[in-house]
């Protein structure tokens, strides 16, 4: 199997842009044969930190997924009426300028690679709700019907759900309910015969439902939709500790006789892996892959290599099982 990898989140320059180090992480990355792309961290720009270093360091049979979350919340932080499913006009015109710049980028990879190298851009269903700032079924399927319209140059918009708002609960994102989310796509899909689709994270919707059954159920209601295009895992604990109590931290996955590297009380199991791939047929799903940070963050070259190597690992042995 080939997998798409969110190295971003497990990369040197969490901590700060050294060029070198990161030049070095990225070289071992393209000696992973059984990494196929990367998720790649969307914040306004092609790259956070040097447009020019990335298009030249990367390899280029890569294929790239777009994740626009790092920049949505950077932009919540400013304004905490943004995104695509604002009930706030102005905020939800402030999420599409964002977009469209996403949109430039990828043209701009494209154009360097001289192909369609991003398969899939994905979008967030901000804003957070609170009692101040609401999203609407209605204002997401606008926005999505204005995105649609656009050249994406090859690449297809798919809606990772992270955690929804539930009342009385803290949330780490905070926004919408997965069900909405499945409505407001298959309104689009309908009406303009697209292929909008749906992206689990595995951590995301275990802290979400508090319990590791959550991620089990929308994968499988994604799928039953016909909406699934992939599932990235991500873990999260129970357990305050490192990576904190049911936070978004893209805990690595929990201790398994084939691998070195892995994170104590994850809820990431091996067994929750083969319980995610019997939920739907992944033979058919677009990409499955993994995304996962270090705390605390120190970390060489090599180590952050052997966490990604260690989760790849695990996900073989389930395909192998499952197959």
């Amino acid at each position: 199997m080939e997998y798409m990898i969110g190295a971003y989140a497990t990369a040197p320059s969490t901590l700060k842009w050294d060029q070198a180090l990161e030049t070095n992480y990225y070289q071992e990355l393209k000696s992973q044969c059984n990494i196929i792309g990367l998720e790649h961290p969307f914040v306004g720009k092609l790259h956070p930190y040097d447009d020019e270093w990335f298009l030249e360091n990367i390899d280029e049979n890569w294929q790239f997924i777009f994740t626009s979350i790092p920049g949505v919340m950077g932009q919540l932080a400013k304004n905490p009426h943004f995104g695509i499913a604002s009930t706030n006009e102005a905020g939800r015109q402030a999420a599409l300028a964002f977009y469209q710049q996403a949109q430039q980028a990828i043209f701009k990879l494209n154009n360097h690679l001289k192909k369609e190298a991003v398969s899939f851009l994905k979008i967030h269903t901000a804003p957070k709700i609170t009692e101040n700032t609401e999203s609407s079924i209605q204002a997401l399927q606008r926005s999505l019907e204005t995105m649609q319209s656009w050249n994406w140059y090859g690449a297809k918009l798919v809606i990772e759900h992270c955690d929804a708002y539930i009342l009385g609960q803290e949330a780490e994102k905070g926004f919408m309910l997965l069900e909405d989310e499945i409505t407001a796509v298959k309104l689009v899909n309908s009406k303009l015969n697209s292929d909008v689709g749906i992206s689990i994270n595995w951590g995301r919707s275990a802290i979400e439902t508090r319990d590791t059954n959550g991620p089990l159920q929308h994968i499988k209601q994604a799928y039953l939709n016909g909406l699934l295009k992939g599932i990235i895992f991500s873990g999260t604990s129970d357990i305050d500790g490192p990576y904190g109590q049911w936070k978004d931290t893209h805990m690595p996955p929990a201790q398994a006789i084939y691998i070195p590297s892995y994170a104590e009380n994850s809820l990431l199991t091996m067994e929750q892996i083969e319980k995610s791939m019997q939920q739907c047929d992944y033979q058919k799903l677009d990409f499955i892959g993994g995304k996962i940070s270090l705390s605390p963050n120190q970390a060489s070259v090599n180590q952050r290599i052997s966490y990604i190597k260690s989760l790849i690992t695990l996900l073989d042995h389930v395909l192998e099982i499952e197959l």
